[in-house]
């Protein structure tokens, strides 16, 4: 990942990045952290701290040789805002790794780059062992904007065979797809 750091600088810096270049993804990683412009040098900071200990915190996806997405994953416990969450906290004692983030530049949203993402997330936590992946999505009936859709859309994540675990508030359930073993072929949670 280190190798890819100045392409993750790149994306997230450009027009459109103003959320994403306050949090770096740290958000759900640090309690009491701030996302915040603010916090954004000390959170771009800690996230190449990661990546210069080989720590994976998300994936990055091309077209043409250039970064034009990024989703941050990894095991729940390695986010540890998520447990005192209303929303995302835990729905069970099952290890679970989990989907936190996407952020698509704005000229590439709308063609599929979340969904590609999603799909390499789902190969990248198989790889690493996960059994369990988790998604905190919006459900609304009406679209969003683009800039508030860091979560992705349950629609997604139901195209590639999550389904809904718990539902907190009214318009983010809690998703979860199972990636290996034996409940996989089951269809059990």
């Amino acid at each position: 990942m280190s190798a890819r750091w100045p392409d993750l600088v790149d994306l997230f810096t450009r027009p459109g990045g103003s959320i994403v270049r306050g949090c770096w993804c740290m958000y759900y990683r640090k309690p009491g952290a701030s996302a915040t412009s603010a916090a954004g040098h000390k959170n771009k900071r800690a996230l190449k701290a990661l990546v210069d200990r080989d720590v994976v915190p998300g994936l990055l996806a091309y077209k043409d040789g250039r970064p034009v997405g990024w989703i941050s994953l990894g095991p729940r416990e390695d986010y540890e805002r998520l447990q005192r969450s209303q929303v995302m906290r835990p729905v069970d004692d099952k290890p679970v790794w989990s989907i936190v983030c996407f952020f698509v530049d704005r000229r590439e949203r709308g063609k599929g780059v979340s969904r590609a993402l999603l799909r390499g997330a789902i190969a990248y936590a198989r790889s690493q062992g996960a059994r369990l992946l988790e998604s905190y999505p919006i459900d609304k009936k009406t679209r969003s904007h683009d800039d508030f859709m860091w979560f992705g859309a349950k629609h997604m994540y139901e195209r590639e065979g999550f389904r809904e675990v718990a539902r907190r508030r009214p318009t983010r359930p809690v998703m979860r797809r199972r990636l290996r073993g034996s409940e996989e072929r089951s269809g059990g949670f």
